[in-house]
């Protein structure tokens, strides 16, 4: 946690621009990480579905597999 507060700490003394274009460059480099992320689960799912693994559902029934999940 130490290395943590540091990292905080040093930011923290950045000068204000330099704060700004560091948390521009972090939140950018997370949006891409997000979407390697999103990609690598759809080709994932694709597999899946092509292997079978999957069930395909109308919409009614995922509509309501979702409310199903979200009440418990």
């Amino acid at each position: 946690m130490s290395d943590f507060n540091e990292t905080v700490d040093a930011v923290m003394n950045m000068d204000p621009a330099s704060r700004e274009m560091l948390l521009e460059i972090v939140l950018k480099r997370q949006s891409e990480m997000r979407r390697k992320e999103i990609a690598k689960d759809g080709i994932k799912a694709k597999a899946d579905y092509g292997a079978g693994k999957l069930k395909a559902y109308t919409a009614e029934e995922a509509i309501n597999r979702l409310n199903t999940l979200r009440q418990k």
